[in-house]
């Protein structure tokens, strides 16, 4: 099994991770508007990191 697979396997089986990963990513593409281009990119990125890295703690 690969790291993605294991990713959507544990958003999967996790109730309120995806939509607690797609609110950080929303508000991280929002604080990052400022950086052109990529900004809101990264922004929604790391956000969603942070929301999958703290799922222990939902």
């Amino acid at each position: 099994m690969s790291k993605v697979e294991e990713v959507q396997d544990t958003v999967k089986n996790t109730p309120g991770l995806g939509k607690k990963m797609a609110k950080y990513g929303a508000i991280g593409a929002v604080i990052a508007i400022p950086v052109p281009f990529v900004g809101p990119v990264l922004g929604a990125l790391v956000g969603a990191g942070v929301a999958y890295a703290r799922r222990d703690k939902i």
